[in-house]
């Protein structure tokens, strides 16, 4: 080998590089692990302790915590240089925000009321739930399917307004108005990406990732750590549209509920009669058989208003206020509904028609003196609106804003006005004075004080009573941030708490330790003197994928992890290649020195090694391409850890042995026990292909007969839902929870049991269509309502979320949400996933075999193996005791199955056109039959050795990925069959018929 001092000193170079970076992350661990200890040692409360934890890591956030002689670092230093964990081993959240185009399109228009206009807006929307087309170009195809060329884009109407008058006018053609209004909704995607990632910069979040998907208006966020994850979503999806209003006091209200109590009661009398005609003899039967139990039903009816409105009447003056209303926080859709009614709007004066009415920002807790039950409440007020409902003073005036305390000594959040606010802000106040003005964020009341005097120097602030610093610093940043220029709202998240985070850990390291102490014993076992010296390679294989994972600030997940092992399977692959082949050219009476040089060669080991490691890069990189989170961060560490594994198992283990082999030493590359393991094989496997065709013809038939009768259990991934994995403090029976969450959610969600016996996995699609952050927390309210029988009385609907604890015992330990419209694209994506991984396949193996029958042979062996493994999970889903769901994480075991399979393919066939080659007198088959033959010793230890490693992960790893690693063992098993049976055969076959044709 040339070069050798050079490679040494990169190698050592690189490894001392990689323990550098290394070394960032057992420092910053040793710091938070003072913080923790300082947390637990001031309180036992979850969220107090993540307060503290905090505190403690800002007080040393810029100070210096590491000194080595030659650079100090501060805690912010060696946080950023750490090696980055996933969501699955840190815990955080992980979502993915679609930025309302629809909503931008309504702006650009100035909110046009042309019909044609709306109805494509309306169209494009329904399509969308079906397509994987971008929503501006459905709303482009509805658009110019309804207007027929009667009415175009640039219509003053449309976007031929004043606020685009310089961009478009009602000369412009619908193709030239296109990209005009393409660029303006990149712009604001832009803008909101912007707000976004300045928003996440001050949530104090270490290690955020943000990212644009495409130009569709989506957008990637990983916050791994984050612990308070309803303060996360509020953040992600508010749009900090700021107004002030004017508004109605309590006393210029009270006539109108009553007059509306009135109406309502009337309507629901009117309903219930008509119930009650349209009602058959079968409901009576019904009503005799439950009895009272029908009749409690109907006591429970809501009569009137005031059953969920409790009116604010003063009697006196001092009981003049601006909240008119209060309900329990369960009845505001009631109350929504109730006040929207026509004939209910009708009943207000001409002064007071365009009211509106807005919620409190915050819901209290009082106690039904009569039950002694406590209830959250929350206040209505009425909006002084108008027909265009434009607020006389918007957020745009603001110039500042900040937390601070008021003269109560309470936080608040103090806001400084530009010129014009200033202006504005005196003139409100000044024709209020006596009266009241609300300042409202995102159409939520956050104080709607009296104004006493009028204030003309520009400032305000927002306050409340239970207004805490951490929400009042969120107001402030916000503001500051400025408002997004449309809606976003999560269309897809996952939440992982730090307990299950741990426990993931915990296993993995486990696991991985087990699994890397086998591979190591097997080598020293097998190969003697060569296995340690193999081993050596591997360690520093993994030190080097550690080190380029840390230094290029790679998030490590849980498949990441899956990833790293497999690449020990990969790496040990490549020195058994080379071992084998040294093997074979000292059996043939060559010298130590030659067999070695030979073995590490082109012509010998690297050829096969080459080709192995390109097919499974190839599959690696499209699985990169098509995937998202934990999929990307599976597919990037075993790119890693390819490019690693070809440095040490070529040049590291060369360099040893290079090194011993000099010293004149006896040299085998086998042990007494294994010396003639594998050794003078001649199977004829070419005889044994009908048989082989038979089998997997049975094995097809009964995959594809299961897929077609029994179907696929598809995750959330594809399907839609949400799904949540929560942990109890006593055994609990699925069917039984099934059936109780049935009368809660409607019909029944899924529910099985997710490893532990105390741990189930409950999945749901109730109001997943449905937007808005109040849907999120009204299923996690329905989900802990429903449970409520099986935990805990003392745990609260808080201490239920995911977050905080870290040593959690009872509720939700991680929940993911895909909605509908992209779980179609994830499902569209993994398909061409799979195609596009077969067909770079299939030329890679035309490029480099330069006959068709190579490639069709190994893109058929492969397609055996994809639809024999989906068949096994169609067929054993409902009875093995593990997640078998078909997701993304399934969709990259089915890609690393391929690049796994098409490995041992390529070896065989890189033999079968040596051999074509150096023996033309053999015929093909006998060709075939010794390439098979050579190989088989490499295929076996190689496939055992893999096999031992996932077998390993898959009993001792986390419960997340059992199904993942199912998958890999059971597509390991067919693909090394298929190659041994399948894919040689069929090269034999066509290559054969190809033959008597030409004859």
């Amino acid at each position: 080998m040339q070069n050798k001092g050079l490679i040494k000193l990169f190698a050592i170079l690189f490894g001392l590089v990689s323990l550098y970076q290394l070394s960032f992350t057992w420092f910053t661990n040793g710091v938070e692990d003072k913080a923790k200890i300082y947390a637990e040692s001031k309180s036992n409360d979850g969220r107090e302790i993540a307060n503290l934890e905090r505190v403690y890591l800002d007080s040393v956030a810029n100070k210096p915590v590491i000194d080595l002689g030659f650079a100090q670092f501060s805690y912010n230093d060696i946080k950023d240089k750490e090696l980055n964990l996933g969501l699955d081993l840190k815990g955080g959240i992980n979502a993915i925000l679609q930025v309302s185009v629809k909503d931008i399109l309504i702006g650009l228009s100035n909110d046009s009321k042309n019909p044609v206009f709306n109805e494509a807006l309306a169209k494009a929307t329904e399509a969308q739930k079906n397509s994987d087309k971008t929503f501006l170009d459905l709303f482009f195809n509805e658009f110019e399917k309804l207007s027929a060329g009667k009415v175009k884009l640039s219509d003053p109407s449309i976007f031929g307004n004043k606020s685009l008058r310089d961009k478009i006018n009602f000369k412009l053609t619908d193709e030239e108005v296109k990209p005009i209004i393409a660029d303006e909704i990149s712009g604001s995607i832009s803008t909101a990406f912007e707000v976004l990632r300045s928003r996440i910069d001050k949530f104090g979040v270490t290690q955020p990732n943000i990212q644009r998907i495409g130009n569709s208006g989506r957008i990637l966020i990983e916050l791994p750590g984050a612990k308070d994850i309803d303060r996360v979503k509020k953040l992600l999806q508010s749009t900090a549209e700021l107004q002030f209003w004017e508004v109605y006091s309590n006393q210029e209200t009270a006539n109108f509920f009553f007059a509306a109590n009135s109406v309502i009661e009337n309507h629901l009398k009117a309903e219930k009669e008509e119930t009650a005609q349209d009602s058959t003899t079968v409901k009576d039967d019904l009503n005799d058989l439950l009895g009272e139990v029908s009749d409690s039903i109907a006591n429970k009816q809501v009569d009137n208003l005031f059953t969920v409105l409790t009116p604010s009447v003063p009697q006196s003056e001092n009981q003049i206020s601006s909240v008119i209303a209060t309900a329990k926080v369960a009845d505001t859709a009631t109350v929504n509904k109730y006040l929207a009614m026509k004939d209910v709007r009708a009943l207000l004066s001409n002064e007071m028609k365009y009211a509106k009415f807005l919620w409190d920002s915050k819901p209290f807790t009082s106690t039904v003196a009569a039950t002694n039950e406590s209830v959250d409440l929350i206040y209505l007020y009425g909006i002084k609106s108008n027909r265009e409902d434009l607020a006389p003073i918007e957020g745009d005036v603001i110039d500042d804003a900040s937390q601070e305390y008021g003269q109560t000594g309470k936080p608040e959040v103090s806001m400084t006005m530009n010129a014009t606010g200033t202006k504005q802000w005196a003139k409100m106040t000044t024709e209020n004075v006596g009266k009241f003005v609300a300042v409202v964020l995102d159409d939520y009341v956050y104080t709607a004080p009296s104004v006493n005097t009028a204030i003309t120097n520009g400032r305000t602030s927002i306050s409340g009573g239970s207004m805490t610093v951490v929400e009042a610093q969120d107001i402030a940043n916000v503001l500051k941030a400025g408002k997004l220029p449309a809606a976003a709202h999560i269309i897809q998240s996952e939440v992982v708490g730090p307990s299950l985070g741990q426990q993931a850990i915990d296993s993995s390291l486990s696991s991985f330790a087990l699994a890397l102490l086998i591979v190591l014993a097997w080598m020293v076992f097998y190969y003697g003197k060569a296995g340690g010296f193999a081993n050596i390679a591997l360690a520093a294989n993994l030190l080097f994928i550690f080190g380029i994972l840390t230094a290029f600030g790679a998030v490590l997940t849980l498949p990441g992890i899956a990833g790293i092992i497999l690449t020990i399977g990969m790496s040990v692959d490549a020195n058994v290649i080379i071992f084998e082949r040294i093997k074979e050219e000292l059996n043939s009476g060559k010298g130590l020195k030659a067999a070695i040089e030979y073995g590490f060669s082109y012509k010998g080991a690297f050829s096969a090694i080459l080709d192995a490691n390109v097919t499974s890069m190839l599959t690696g990189v499209i699985l990169y391409v098509f995937g998202t989170g934990p999929v990307k961060g599976f597919a990037y560490t075993l790119m890693v850890g390819i490019v690693t594994s070809l440095f040490s198992a070529i040049f590291i283990t060369r360099l040893l042995i290079d090194w011993y082999a000099g010293k004149g030493k006896t040299f085998t590359f086998n042990t007494a026990i294994t010396k003639n393991w594998f050794t003078n094989i001649d199977v004829e496997f070419l005889k044994k292909r009908k048989i082989a065709y038979i089998i997997s013809g049975i094995l097809i038939i009964v995959s594809l007969s299961s897929l077609i009768s029994n179907g696929l259990n598809y995750g959330v991934d594809f399907v839609g839902g949400r799904s949540y994995v929560v942990k109890f403090d006593k055994q609990i029976v699925a069917s039984d929870v099934a059936s109780t969450l049935k009368d809660v959610f409607g019909d029944a969600p899924e529910v099985k049991t997710y490893g532990e016996a105390t741990q189930l996995k409950i999945t749901t699609k109730y109001k997943i269509e449905e937007e808005g952050n109040h849907i999120d927390d009204e299923v996690q309210g329905l989900l802990y309502t429903g449970l409520k029988s099986y935990i805990s009385e003392n745990v609260s609907l808080d201490e239920f979320k995911p977050g905080y604890d870290g040593d959690k015992k009872v509720g939700i330990m991680s929940s993911i949400k895909v909605e509908p419209t992209i779980a179609d694209d994830i499902k569209t994506a993994a398909g061409w996933a799979i195609l596009g991984s077969l067909l770079v396949i299939f030329l890679y193996i035309l490029f480099r075999f330069r006959k068709w029958q190579y490639s069709l042979g190994a893109v058929a062996a492969l397609s055996h193996d994809v639809i024999i493994v989906i068949g096994i999970f169609s067929l054993f889903y409902k009875v093995l005791p593990f997640d078998m769901e078909i997701g993304q994480s399934f969709i990259a075991a089915i890609l690393t199955v391929l690049g796994y399979s098409i490995n041992d393919t390529v070896i065989v066939f890189d033999r079968i056109r040596e051999f074509a080659g150096t023996h033309t007198s053999w015929k093909f088959s006998t060709v075939i039959d010794k390439a098979l033959s050579t190989t088989l010793g490499r295929t076996i230890n190689t496939s055992l050795t893999t096999l031992v490693v996932l077998i390993a992960i898959f009993l001792f790893g986390g419960d997340s990925i059992k199904g993942f690693m199912f998958a890999l063992i059971v597509g390991i098993v067919v693909g090394t069959y298929s190659s041994l049976f399948i894919a040689s055969p069929i090269l034999y076959d066509t290559v054969k018929k190809l033959d008597k044709t030409k004859k």
